[in-house]
């Protein structure tokens, strides 16, 4: 039988979280990890006891209620501990289980602001990590181990790290039973702001997302470009796609259908994931071949192109699509066209994930050296991206919280 927990899960993650656990890659750092537990377990919670204060029943009654409520809902069947740690920034995480419990860690600052209902949605989101087994996926150590993923991977990995923050929301609103407390704790994370002085207006919150779409259906003027390089949902969004989920049969009688509400949701994430490897558009091929010309400049900037490389380049354009017959001067000359091509027909959007994909080929080889972010800082400027997204997009950490 189906629990309510995997019942609500949206359909992008379940299916992204299956094929990625298939991947040769993912395995592979699965097994490193479970052969290092062997010799030297990880002593997360040993940490956690050490750096911070467990907050038993007695010390938070009120965060131990929602917790064990949380729980029952979502059907968790092993204990849970809760922690609070020194910090303004509204932060919260779930860690993967350890000597047969699972703990939840939250700042002191989040704890301070969040109350009733919005505290509990943050509850619930964390403990949903858990029931989807999301820390199966370790995606920090994927994106920022010794061995770069090849780009393809690490784009699936953007991908599904942002459909299990939709997830994960999902199971804080079911736990939570309150879509205006859950949309008040975006608000909050999304501003840093506590409530006490400023009024939260959702329709005024909601009209950011709005403002990310021009005429024609155009996706991603407006947007802050940081989202592009986040393995997070911008907040907004996540209250949107949390509204379309309050209004679906997940949640209530006579909403509308599954079906409908996934379809709904891939509409309202690609806002976030404009995809032009495939497209047959004037726009996707010029995005192409300024993908191609950066790609190849950034893996022959140091005058040779490395195995690591040479596979990352691949696995963009196929096998044997660097060979020693292209001419590198010619499409140094020719990049500046390119990048201007682009600019002219490609949406804000579509400029940061070409620079976002070249950076991906950038970190390959698990370092970048100075005349690569030559190159790739010529391509911002030329896509009027702001050069330290350049930086970000290299040096970024990828965790799921």
């Amino acid at each position: 039988m189906t629990s309510n927990s995997e019942r609500i899960r949206c359909r992008n993650d379940l299916d992204m979280f299956a094929t990625l656990s298939e991947h040769p890659e993912v395995q592979k750092a699965n097994e490193a990890i479970a052969r290092h537990e062997e010799t030297t377990p990880s002593g997360i919670r040993r940490r956690l006891l050490a750096t911070s204060v467990r907050l038993s029943p007695r010390m938070a009654p009120d965060v131990h209620r929602m917790a064990d409520d949380c729980a029952e809902r979502l059907q968790i069947g092993i204990p849970h501990e809760l922690y609070a740690y020194a910090g303004p920034q509204f932060n919260a995480a779930c860690f993967k289980p350890e000597d047969d419990r699972v703990c939840v860690m939250f700042s002191s600052g989040l704890l301070e602001a969040f109350e009733g209902t919005e505290l509990k949605f943050v509850v619930g989101h964390e403990l949903g990590h858990h029931v989807y087994r999301h820390h199966d996926i370790p995606i920090g150590l994927l994106l920022r181990g010794r061995e770069k993923p090849d780009p393809r991977l690490a784009l699936d990995l953007f991908s599904w790290s942002r459909y299990a923050e939709i997830s994960a929301d999902r199971a804080g609103a079911f736990c939570a039973q309150d879509i205006n407390g859950v949309s008040r704790a975006l608000f909050k994370l999304a501003s840093g702001l506590s409530g006490r002085t400023i009024r939260f207006e959702l329709d005024d919150f909601l009209a950011q997302v709005d403002a990310m779409q021009v005429e024609d259906d155009e996706l991603g003027h407006g947007a802050s470009t940081e989202d592009w390089f986040s393995t997070h949902p911008f907040s907004p969004l996540r209250v949107k796609a949390l509204q379309l989920y309050d209004r679906s049969d997940l949640a209530r009688d006579g909403g509308y259908d599954v079906g409908e509400l996934e379809t709904r949701i891939q509409g309202l994430m690609a806002l976030m994931e404009p995809s032009y490897l495939d497209g047959r558009t004037t726009t996707t091929e010029s995005m192409r071949r300024l993908l191609f010309a950066g790609g190849l400049l950034v893996a022959h900037a140091d005058g040779e192109v490395d195995a690591n490389e040479k596979e990352a380049f691949e696995k963009f354009f196929g096998d044997g699509a660097l060979t020693d017959e292209l001419n590198v001067a010619a499409l140094h000359d020719d990049l500046d066209r390119r990048i201007r091509r682009v600019r002219e027909l490609a949406t804000t959007a579509q400029r940061i994930q070409v620079l976002r994909d070249i950076c991906l080929i950038a970190r390959a080889e698990g370092k970048t050296s100075d005349a690569e972010r030559v190159i790739l800082e010529r391509v911002a400027r030329g896509l009027e991206i702001a050069e330290a997204h350049v930086i970000q997009a290299l040096d970024c950490e990828y965790e799921l919280d």
